[in-house]
């Protein structure tokens, strides 16, 4: 096997197949390698980056990215993995997710090596002209409908839309709109991948190898990755909020994110002490995202903050207002450290929550007469300034 096949097949899960792989990398051509993602959201986060690394090592190689943006789709919702219906999103919505999603996916892909498509672009006509419903009689309700998160659905007698069960049409369409070579996607894509394989062979292009990778187990190391749980690293998140997140995982995470995340040599990552080894991860994943330097800052911020029991260099600060006062719990999440107030209160009452180093138990209006610094579990500080 080839150093370049190898690359390629670091950390994935399933290829359909490997011998149809190889061959195409010998066609002497740049090969289209298709990457459809629904702009549902904002905010990526490390779970995203795993498809789109394994896009640009394809790049690195000389080939072509074909970024698909489902504006088209996402009005729909990818059923995939999914246990309820996914919420329909506005056109605006839409337009403005997939503007952030382009902006951040080119911190990892290569523009000059990347097309940028939407599928509204062919669907509506796939729709509206009759094509959709010229291709239905090929397809079957059993086969659409085998998929293992209907199953379960159908199971509980939750309901099923027909535009769900539609959904792997369009996006095996989107495969035969592009001429996809190669599709990547998560394992949970793996039923939709392969109906993109058959939809191509009905219109006479040679199928497309399927490529998925096993989901980003998040922060907590145990469910996948998602601003839902409360687990994820956020693109957006600044370097030393990035490296302490990367710095919380389990020492049994580890191996996998190294994989899946990094480029690091992982015979030699296995040997390492685990507290060197995280460190180096963590500084290789932000590094990634920001420079060296910012990275080595964090390290730094790091050391000082849970190994010398230092405060951080910087930190945000909350000036309180004038004009009315504000509980403990309040200012925590005004100030973001948490997500709610009634987190912050869980927290306080936990203990972990210290104003000018001593732990407050007590949720009550906080006053202060100089600036103070609350820190608020292991890796939250702030400097809470009077309002005079």
């Amino acid at each position: 096997m080839t150093p370049e096949l190898l690359s390629l097949l670091r950390g994935v899960v399933s290829v359909t197949t490997e011998e149809e792989l190889r061959k195409k990398l010998f066609l002497n051509r740049p090969l289209r390698v298709k990457l459809g993602v629904d702009p549902t959201t904002r905010d990526l986060h490390l779970g995203h980056t795993v498809p789109l690394r394994k896009m640009r090592a394809f790049q690195d190689l000389g080939h072509t990215g074909v970024l698909i943006i489902g504006d088209f789709t996402a009005g729909i919702g990818d059923p995939s993995g999914r246990d309820e219906t996914r919420p329909v999103l506005s056109k605006e919505e839409i337009k403005d997710n997939a503007e952030t999603y382009r902006d951040q996916a080119y911190r990892i892909l290569d523009p000059a090596k990347t097309e940028l498509r939407f599928n509204r672009e062919w669907l509506e006509p796939f729709v509206a002209g009759g094509e959709f419903l010229r291709y239905l009689p090929k397809v079957t309700l059993a086969r659409l409908t085998e998929r293992e998160d209907f199953k379960a659905r159908m199971g509980r007698g939750d309901p099923i839309t027909m535009l769900e069960i539609f959904y792997p049409v369009f996006q095996g369409y989107d495969s035969v709109a592009v001429k996809a070579d190669i599709e990547i996607g998560g394992s949970d894509q793996l039923f939709n991948l392969l109906f993109g394989r058959d939809m191509q062979r009905d219109y006479g292009q040679e199928p497309q190898v399927t490529m998925t990778f096993p989901l980003l187990v998040g922060t907590d190391g145990v469910k996948k990755m998602s601003k839902t749980y409360k687990n994820a690293v956020a693109l957006q998140d600044e370097p030393k909020e990035m490296f302490g997140k990367a710095m919380s995982i389990s020492d049994e995470l580890m191996l996998s994110w190294a994989e899946q995340l990094t480029e690091l040599d992982l015979g030699v990552f296995k040997k390492m002490h685990p507290m060197e080894a995280k460190k180096l991860l963590a500084q290789t994943i932000t590094a990634g995202f920001y420079t060296k330097e910012r990275a080595e800052a964090a390290l730094d911020d790091f050391i000082r903050v849970h190994s010398e029991g230092e405060l951080p260099a910087h930190m945000p600060e909350f000036r309180l207002p004038k004009d009315k006062k504000l509980f403990l719990s309040q200012v925590i999440q005004l100030s973001g450290l948490a997500p709610s107030r009634k987190e912050a209160q869980r927290k306080i009452a936990e203990g972990a929550v210290r104003l000018s180093s001593a732990v407050v138990k007590e949720d009550k209006v906080l006053e202060v007469t100089t600036p103070t610094v609350l820190t608020f579990g292991r890796r939250g500080f702030l400097k809470v300034i009077p309002s005079n």
